[in-house]
């Protein structure tokens, strides 16, 4: 429920909206490997992810990854396998489409996406700008066949889940074994001593235009006006405060010291006295007199008047 601020963005940014679309291959196999990583330890702990893609894996401010929005994993009793099509369009595997059981094969057809989309710069079977139809997606995933050039291998996306890298017994380790992560050390990797070939500036925002949230979200329906754009945009700068929405916390002492009613070591000033009070001590100015120089509170007088009763 509680992730640490990461500000490297996530991988779809990354993918789609800093220079060319696609990563260099060195972050290519560095991202996958620590992927990889955590989808064994997900299944050693027999829990199945179910919702690979480029918005959920995160960047921390070394370049390191997490695989982030556990909301649709589910733990698998001993054995047993689940059923539902659950996922994100594009990127569920054939078995859970066509409503078959179906236990961890799933994640390791959603890390052949995610590799797929950080080398060719789209998803596999969709064409970049394109959007189909969930119903549209679905066939291709179950029907047409995939086109791999010479970067890519099938193994990840064979659509039979018995012939997938990473579905035999040895638990994700065919996976770790392959050509393609030859020059990875999984056990320093695991360790943290293998330096990311890309560490996030931190004096940059790795944020895609609010007008990008249309994509993949299910909210529809909502218009952002040209004055919402020029609002969002100052976020990023911080130049939001100049709008005033922040003015109350912007009051400050003299040379940016606190203000008075922030600084606990200032003698508060007098509060106002209350319309009652003031009516109390016009229409009885000998009490309010004795009031002021035994130095009651209004309450105290009140109650020595008899106005107001020791219940209320």
């Amino acid at each position: 429920m509680v992730l640490t601020m990461m500000s490297g963005g996530d991988l779809r940014f990354h993918i789609h909206n800093i220079g060319q679309p696609g990563l260099d291959k060195n972050r290519v196999r560095f991202y996958a490997a620590e992927v990889c990583c955590g989808i064994m330890h997900l299944h050693r702990k027999s829990i199945v992810y179910r919702d690979m893609k480029p918005e959920n894996i995160l960047l921390d401010d070394n370049g390191h990854i997490r695989i982030s929005d556990l909301g649709l994993a589910v733990r698998l009793s001993e054995g047993s396998l689940v059923k539902g099509k659950v996922g994100t369009a594009g990127y569920m595997a054939p078995e859970v489409i066509g409503h078959q059981h179906y236990g961890l094969s799933v994640d390791w057809w959603g890390l052949g996406c995610l590799i797929y989309e950080m080398t060719a710069g789209k998803p596999p079977l969709r064409q970049k700008g394109e959007h189909p139809k969930a119903a549209e997606m679905e066939r291709r995933i179950q029907n047409q066949p995939l086109e791999f050039g010479e970067k890519f291998g099938k193994s990840l996306l064979n659509k039979d889940p018995k012939e997938r890298l990473g579905c035999l017994a040895s638990g994700g380790k065919d996976v770790q074994d392959h050509r393609f992560f030859r020059k990875i050390n999984f056990r320093m990797l695991e360790t943290g001593l293998v330096e990311p070939p890309f560490k996030p500036d931190p004096r940059l925002v790795y944020c895609s235009d609010v007008q990008d949230i249309d994509e993949f979200s299910t909210v529809k329906g909502v218009t952002l006006g040209e004055t919402d754009c020029e609002f969002y945009c100052k976020f990023n700068t911080g130049s939001v405060i100049e709008t005033g929405c922040f003015k109350e916390l912007n009051v400050f002492g003299p040379e940016g010291s606190r203000s008075s009613d922030l600084d606990w070591t200032q003698t508060p000033e007098t509060p106002k006295r209350s319309l009652l009070d003031r009516i109390f001590r016009r229409n009885h100015p000998q009490d309010a007199s004795d009031d002021s120089r035994q130095g009651l509170n209004s309450n105290e007088s009140y109650m020595k008047s008899g106005l107001v009763s020791t219940s209320m």
